[in-house]
């Protein structure tokens, strides 16, 4: 029984390292600790969508996840091959996630392309538009991870007009200057879009 220990961790961390651990599954068996509740739910309901039982213990502060490999034949949930290579696009209209606190929304964005690079199934696109263009800045305190996910085959398209708003021209770090006509064919192309 291996124990993965996730005390500390700010999310998603805990269940990028969990994923990390069950795709190195030996036994049956993984005991992953976490010390807060949000972590808490989140490893329990990603383990839950990967087929595994769970079981939570709390002790203390900390909160113990038993998790097992469950035994299925034949699971009929599992997506065929043919809906692996679906086209995915990802649309991003902000520098921001979500609305409120500019912080908060900052912080949010980097983790969600920090969670994007390290899920096994990626976008074939990420297109950026509006002031989701100056996460492809130079000084961008996420241009690293834009880096890495264009190294794994993920395109980064930014909007010429929105660039040419922000005066960025010569401060891009990343990516292809494209235009709308071609920004709306990837769109209409593709199987998904998702917009966070």
């Amino acid at each position: 029984m291996s124990i993965i220990d996730c005390r500390g961790l700010a999310c998603p961390e805990p269940v990028i390292t969990t994923q990390k651990a069950l795709d190195r599954l030996q036994g049956e068996e993984i005991v992953v600790i976490v010390d807060h509740v949000f972590s808490c739910n989140n490893v329990e309901r990603f383990a839950r969508s990967q087929g595994y039982s769970v079981k939570v213990k709390e002790e203390g502060e900390n909160f113990y996840l038993h998790i097992r490999k469950e035994k299925t034949e034949g699971n009929s949930e599992s997506p065929s091959e043919e809906e692996r290579v679906k086209k995915i696009v990802v649309y991003l209209n902000s520098h921001l996630l979500g609305v409120g606190d500019d912080a908060l929304g900052s912080f949010l964005m980097k983790a969600f392309l920090k969670t994007l690079l390290e899920l096994e199934r990626r976008p074939e696109r990420l297109i950026l538009i509006n002031s989701g263009v100056q996460l492809a800045s130079e000084d961008s305190k996420v241009l690293e991870i834009l880096k890495a996910l264009s190294e794994k085959g993920v395109e980064i398209v930014c909007c010429g007009t929105c660039i040419d708003f922000y005066g960025m021209k010569d401060r891009i770090g990343i990516g292809v200057i494209s235009n709308m006509h071609d920004i709306l064919q990837s769109l209409l192309e593709a199987d998904h879009v998702l917009r966070p």
